[in-house]
């Protein structure tokens, strides 16, 4: 097997391109395996975890691998938040924090 091509993705998207490259009655025991823990982690679906992630870019100092571990944690408060961005999380005002939180807890309870 070639490595193509080499992307971050959240679980949502994860377990989204798993399942429409196999079905889940043809996985192999590694795939049944990685999809299963897909499923019991991911917490978005994949489209509304895409618009998070659109939401989230608009911060320029977020970075592609903090937007994608705020979509997988989907952090509650600024402590989790905290754990998230790491030694980050300084570089960002209570402002940004708050927006970062609020994009989070919308994409929770967005029903569309």
């Amino acid at each position: 097997m070639n490595l193509i091509k080499e992307e971050l993705v959240t679980n949502s998207e994860a377990k989204d391109m798993l399942e429409k490259a196999v079905k889940p009655d043809d996985m192999k025991f590694e795939q049944k395996n990685a999809w299963e823990n897909l499923k019991r982690f991911a917490k978005l679906p994949a489209d509304k975890a895409k618009a998070l992630a659109e939401e989230l870019n608009k911060n320029k100092k977020l970075r592609e691998r903090q937007i994608i571990a705020v979509i997988d944690i989907m952090p509650e408060d600024e402590d989790d938040l905290r754990a998230v961005l790491g030694k980050d999380y300084a570089n960002f005002t209570p402002e940004e924090i708050g927006l970062i939180l609020e994009a989070v807890k919308k994409a929770k309870t967005d029903k569309s």
